[in-house]
């Protein structure tokens, strides 16, 4: 599959991303999505960071951080993937490129992300939706008057397109533009693949437990995860998981709970921005082209870049940073 540019981007001069044959593989351009060196080095977005913690809704506690810019340009919300954090290399690097270009910088964490386990009794849950709503508008406050963007990579991603769904009914003060990167949109055609990697599994296997581990010994009366972390299949924790700790009576239930069915960004009224790739090892391309999008949409399809990958070289920037970064600035 080449590159699906739209007509709209064509116009614009953006072109399709194409590394040196060496940064093509998946599993590399979706490793060094989360290397840490490439938060090594000054970062003026880090020095000025306030801790900010929010009380949302059904009274949810969300911590993030905010770094305020003087020029304040633009503020630019991040949101993180699946056991990722504000912290997370490619939050922190696409965080610091749009600081230091002027914008004001905020990070969420979820729930039980980010060491945040002790601030809610509930665990996260990737339904989560009405509290990360509320947690980015609260957030979008802070701009000032400033235009307000949401990038969001894989499960951020998937964040950011429901909240694209919700503007039918809903309001974000002074909100842009959407930036969804390697979004899950159907739960059902992506989880299982990451079991299917052993290199995923492994990842998000150790990631999860480590978290689960984490919530049970701060709440120890509420869980006990001890026989269900010891199964090597992430499916197979989220599916003992459901019925004991969560309103969904099975997995189907709960994956079904957090789809972006095909029509529901037809009416959004802000500009979106979809990244993917042909070969990402986790998102299926055909879930993105099954969505339905008005003339504000930008649907990218690239043929390589992994998953939240996209590196034209070894240190970065990514693709996506300098599209992101072009149309913030463009605008702002």
């Amino acid at each position: 599959m080449s590159s699906t540019i739209t007509h709209q981007d064509q116009e614009l001069g953006y072109t399709p991303f194409e590394p040196p044959f060496w940064l093509r593989p998946s599993l590399v351009q979706t490793a060094l999505a989360s290397f840490k060196y490439r938060k090594r080095g000054k970062n003026p977005m880090l020095d000025v960071a306030i801790p900010k913690l929010l009380n949302c809704e059904d009274g949810v506690k969300l911590r993030g951080s905010y770094s305020r810019h003087p020029q304040n340009k633009a503020l630019v919300i991040f949101l993180h993937g699946w056991e990722g954090s504000q912290d997370s290399t490619y939050v922190v690097a696409g965080g610091r490129r749009v600081f230091n270009q002027g914008a004001s910088v905020f990070r969420l964490n979820y729930r039980d992300h980010g060491d945040t386990h002790e601030l809610n009794e509930g665990i996260f849950l990737s339904t989560n939706f009405n509290e990360v709503f509320d947690a980015v508008k609260q957030a979008a406050e802070l701009a000032d008057g400033a235009p307000v963007y949401i990038v969001g990579f894989s499960l951020g991603g998937n964040f950011s397109l429901r909240i694209a769904r919700s503007l039918r009914d809903l309001t974000i003060k002074n909100l842009k533009h959407i930036f969804a990167i390697s979004p899950v949109v159907d739960p059902w055609a992506a989880a299982p693949l990451v079991d299917v990697n052993p290199i995923y599994r492994r990842y998000f296997l150790k990631k999860w437990t480590a978290s689960l581990r984490k919530k049970q010994a701060v709440f120890p009366h509420l869980y006990d995860f001890d026989d269900m972390i010891k199964t090597n299949r992430v499916l197979a924790i989220t599916e003992q998981i459901m019925p004991l700790y969560s309103d969904y009576p099975t997995m189907e239930a709960y994956f079904n709970a957090y789809r972006v069915d095909p029509h529901d960004l037809k009416t959004c009224p802000v500009p979106i921005s979809i990244i993917t790739a042909a070969d990402d090892g986790i998102i299926p391309p055909d879930d993105i082209l099954k969505l339905e999008l008005n003339h504000n949409a930008r649907r990218i399809i690239h043929k390589y870049g992994g998953h939240n990958g996209f590196f034209q070289s070894l240190t970065g920037p990514t693709w996506y940073d300098d599209y992101v970064s072009d149309i913030i600035f463009a605008e702002s």
